[in-house]
């Protein structure tokens, strides 16, 4: 297939999205709708992108960067003046692809279909067109009684037999560059909202001898994104697609309906993906793991059969075989090693966690490396921060930490040593020691008898 040039249009204020910021940059699972759109224009072969820029430009292009270029649209004064504005932009000759920035749900398949319809015909303009029951608010393709395409009318200029059609214009179009800079130069902005329609090139095309024809492709692909409420409904769209394509592949998602998986996001096959789980970024989560109910992954990279409930993993690396949760927290630039075992109300931060460690249940690792096969006690906290720094922890192989153990950074805990409950560890503990930390006990005898005669209990 010819690569073609794409231009989209991305300048409306979009006002009834109600936001200070651009309609198009608004979100549609992770990408700006108006990236998707790029994506999909790229994927099905176009040349160049150039995306026609006005309300909130700057905002738009800190967006897509350098993988487009761009054309700017001072006022917003209709489609036809979108592309005028950026005509200098476009190759005098092959064809162009028009788009619009608040599509995402365009599929880069149907863009090739589209495109190759319309040098299989030969046409100087294809629409790509869509029948709905209730065309409310879509301009309407008028076809003469032998099917061909004589012109669209907006939504807002339409009659009451206008109306009555069903098939209606996406506002995405293929140009023979040629026509599209001739008919330009006859778009006129007398109708009902004193704006320059693209769609009045129909029209003027037949006019000059072109020929007109529309090619249809499914409703949800060509939904315009307007309001909050079509940016929800785009969103459960999207979803349903990323979820599909991962089920196809061999990951069982449990509740497609309630588990939000990003388009970036890699898993394995025999993966079981639980409700309630949300998976973002540039996650990749090997085979034969179980990921949630209600976890939260951002950005890691998680192994082969691992375990993983109730629990947020940010920026981080997983091996094999971790069991993680419920309502453990790993934050950013940690690495759990294979087999590790990390209990309730855990939370690890910038730390390293050795082969066959058992951090169980209520402790805090920071700033820490932790060897192989060391046990961490219930409530065994790094004290890693001063005030002003922060401070490293080393502990080595085999160490056992008991419970409720302060370990007072910077500090090392040598192998094979063990750290008695209770204690406040300030020092560097030998290789092989048992290091107590703790007041002597004294029990006094009598003691509350007393107190209550006294009147203190």
């Amino acid at each position: 297939m010819d690569n073609f040039y794409t231009l989209i249009l991305a300048a409306g204020l979009g006002k009834r999205m109600k936001s200070k910021h651009p309609k198009v940059l608004h979100k549609v699972c992770e990408r700006p709708m108006v990236e998707w759109v790029v994506r999909s224009a790229k994927e099905a072969g176009a040349k160049d992108v150039v995306v026609v820029l006005g309300h909130g430009a700057e905002e738009v292009k800190s967006a897509l960067g350098d993988s487009v270029k761009y054309a700017y649209q001072e006022k917003q004064l209709g489609t036809g003046h979108a592309v005028m504005a950026s005509k200098d932009l476009l190759p005098d000759t092959g064809n162009i692809m028009i788009l619009t920035g608040d599509t995402p749900l365009i599929m880069p398949e149907t863009l090739k279909k589209f495109y190759n319809f319309h040098l299989k015909e030969q046409n100087s303009i294809t629409v790509l067109s869509s029948f709905f029951d209730v065309p409310d608010g879509y301009g309407r393709i008028v076809r003469d009684v032998n099917g061909n395409v004589l012109k669209i009318i907006e939504d807002k200029d339409a009659d009451e037999a206008i109306k009555g059609i069903h098939e209606i214009n996406s506002g995405m179009y293929i140009f023979n560059s040629d026509y599209l800079k001739k008919s330009l130069q006859y778009i006129n902005n007398n109708n009902a909202q004193g704006e320059y329609y693209l769609t009045d090139a129909v029209e003027i095309v037949i006019r000059l001898g072109g020929k007109v024809g529309a090619y249809s492709a499914p409703n949800e692909e060509i939904m315009g994104v307007n309001t909050r409420v079509q940016l929800q409904e785009a969103e459960k769209a999207m979803r349903r697609r990323i979820n599909k394509r991962l089920m196809l592949d061999g990951v069982t998602i449990i509740d497609p309906d309630n588990t939000y998986i990003g388009p970036d996001v890699v898993i394995g096959m025999d993966t079981i993906i639980y409700p309630g789980t949300r998976i973002e970024g540039k996650t990749s989560i090997g085979e034969d793991c179980e990921i949630g109910p209600n976890s939260y992954i951002i950005d890691s990279e998680i192994g082969n059969g691992c375990r993983i409930i109730f629990s947020m993993i940010t920026e981080s690396k997983l091996y094999n075989n971790i069991k993680l949760g419920p309502f453990a927290q790993i934050r950013p630039e940690s690495v759990i090693h294979n087999n590790a075992k990390l209990g309730n109300f855990i939370e690890i931060k910038k730390s390293v966690i050795g082969e066959g460690t058992k951090v169980p249940h209520l402790t805090y690792i920071g700033d820490a490396e932790v060897g192989k096969r060391v046990n961490m006690g219930c409530g065994s906290i790094v004290v890693n921060y001063d005030g002003k720094k922060k401070h490293k922890t080393i502990i080595g192989d085999d160490v056992f930490v008991g419970c409720n153990v302060n370990l007072v950074s910077p500090v090392k805990i040598n192998n094979n040593a063990f750290i008695a409950a209770g204690s406040t560890i300030t020092d560097e503990v030998p290789d092989g020691a048992l290091a107590i930390a703790r007041c002597r006990q004294t029990n006094k005898e009598g003691w509350v008898e007393e107190r209550r005669k006294k009147g203190g209990l």
